[in-house]
Formats: structure tokens, C-alpha cells, sequence
């Protein structure tokens, strides 16, 4: 039986041209609309804010710096070095950085930069103050006796140095002084060694330690005992008594631990800083 034939009207080629461009045209539309709404998200990325000009920074820095702040002062300095570094504010921008690192107790870092800024600006007027606190950084760094002795040692070729190059500056007073109390920690040092070799019955290694301490410091305020100490050993005679009896109260501390905050700036430092250097300046210092 023939099947009957299908009446309804085929789609011409004008007509299936037409429904592609068709296609066509709302896939394009739905890409470039999600496309747009891509662009339309940062996807938790933002453009880095403009830096703020240097006379700003500065003064946000120092009053950081003032108020205690000195990880913050440390960050506003270092914008301003690194993109203003030609900048008016950029020299004291430097040694307020290596104060600030300082009094955070970052020695070792602020004794980088303030050697940085001694060999960017050596004819400076604030040279004096800087090989200051090169020495400060170092004398800092005393530890307990039976600890490392590089601070103090490092201290006083430091300070030595200041008093040399600058022996009518307002610091070199200070300067002496440090350098008598990191010798005085040494003296220290050396007696308490010896006196370990005493109880651990080394008399022999104690009596050269003590021979050497009275030849390298025979002015301390323990000669005298140190002394009697190796009088005795040399005699033949072992320490049967305490040996308390031979410790000075301020064996076992530190000179900044026994006289001064050593994050504090002393008033020698403060009267005695240059007023540029300790102000809210914009780089008003010459070098």
C-alpha cells in the first residue's frame, strides 16, 4: 500500500542561511556578555595604590617613628627609598630607617645601614652621631658572660674609631665611657673562665687565664682579686673556701643590663643629635 506523502513544505536554503545567522549572532552576543561580565571582576585583585609623594611619607614616618611605631616607620622610610630615592627626603629617610631598626632592637640591620649611610655621606654632619651608634649597635649585642663576647670587643674598635676621627664631638665622652664598661664586661669574662677552671680543677688553664687578665687589663677594677686568686693557685694551695667569696655582685650581667634600656636613646644622644636629623625635616640636611 503506497504511504502517503508528506505534504508539509521543506525549509529552503534562504531559510536555514537565515536560522545559522541567527545562531551565530546570539552565540557572539552571549560571549561578548561574558566576556563583559569577566572584566567585571577583579577576582580579589586590585591595582596597587599610587604612591603618596615624599613629603608625606616622611612625615608619616617620623611621627611612627616617634610615637614607638617602629615597624611601621621602617616600611613609610623604605617607600620613600625605594621610589623617591632621589628625593629631598631620601638622605634622611635613610638614617631615620637605621634608627628605627635600632630602637626595634635590630642591630645587626641597623648597623648595616648606618655604615651604608657613613659611605653615602661621609662629610655628613651627622657622621659623628652615626659612628655612634655603630659602636651602640655593637655594644648592644652584649650578652651575658659566659655568652659571646664579639659585642664588646666589636664596641670598643668602634668607639675608638668615633674618638679618633672626632675627639671634640659631643659623643666622644659618651664614646670613653662605653669603652670602659664593654672593657669592664671583658675583665668580667675573663675572670669568670678562669674561675670555672678553678672548680672544674683545671689550675693550671686557670692560672693562664688569669695571668692574661692581668696583662691585658692590670688597671681593672679585679686585679687586685684576680691577683690574690692566682697568688694562691701559684702557691699550691686549692681554693678550699666558697667561691663567692671571689664573684663580684655584676658577674653575671650585662653593663647595658646593670645601667641603662638599651632601646632608650641616652640624653647625650638626644641633645646631641643633629637638629635635622631628629626632626620632622623633609631633607633639609646638606651633605
Amino acid at each position: 500500500m503506497p504511504q502517503p506523502r508528506n505534504t508539509s513544505p521543506r525549509p529552503g536554503i534562504k531559510s536555514l542561511l537565515l536560522i545559522l545567522l541567527l545562531a551565530v549572532h546570539v552565540g557572539l552576543s552571549g560571549c561578548a556578555s561574558f566576556s563583559g561580565m569577566l572584566d567585571s571582576f577583579s577576582f580579589g585583585e586590585e591595582d596597587d595604590p599610587k604612591s603618596l609623594p615624599p613629603e608625606t611619607l616622611i612625615v608619616q614616618g617620623m611621627e611612627a617613628y616617634n610615637t614607638g611605631n617602629y615597624g611601621e616607620a621602617i616600611k613609610q622610610f623604605k617607600v620613600i627609598l625605594d621610589e623617591h630615592p632621589f628625593s629631598a627626603q631620601a638622605m634622611l629617610a635613610e638614617l631615620k630607617s637605621a634608627d628605627a631598626h635600632y630602637y626595634n632592637k635590630q642591630y645587626a640591620e641597623a648597623k648595616v645601614l648606618y655604615k651604608s649611610f657613613e659611605e653615602r655621606h661621609p662629610t655628613n654632619e651627622a657622621i659623628p652621631y652615626v659612628l655612634f651608634q655603630i659602636g651602640m649597635c655593637d655594644y648592644s649585642r652584649t650578652d651575658r658572660l659566659d655568652r659571646d663576647v664579639s659585642g664588646p670587643q666589636e664596641a670598643i674598635k668602634s668607639f675608638t674609631r668615633l674618638i679618633n676621627a672626632y675627639p671634640q664631638s659631643p659623643y666622644a665622652k659618651e664614646a670613653r665611657a662605653k669603652i670602659q664598661d664593654a672593657k669592664e664586661f671583658l675583665v668580667n669574662h675573663e675572670y669568670m673562665v678562669a674561675e670555672f677552671y678553678v672548680r672544674a680543677a683545671r689550675y693550671d688553664e686557670a692560672k693562664h687565664r688569669l695571668k692574661y687578665m692581668l696583662a691585658r687589663y692590670p688597671d681593672s677594677n679585679l686585679a687586685p682579686q684576680a691577683k690574690a686568686l692566682l697568688d694562691h693557685l701559684e702557691a699550691g694551695n686549692k681554693p678550699t673556701w666558697g667561691m663567692n667569696r671571689w664573684l663580684p655582685e655584676f658577674m653575671t650581667k650585662a653593663p647595658a643590663e646593670r645601667k641603662e634600656e638599651k632601646e632608650s636613646p641616652s640624653p647625650e644622644q638626644q641633645s646631641a643629635q643633629p637638629p635635622e636629623m631628629s626632626s620632622e625635616a623633609t631633607g633639609s640636611a646638606a651633605q
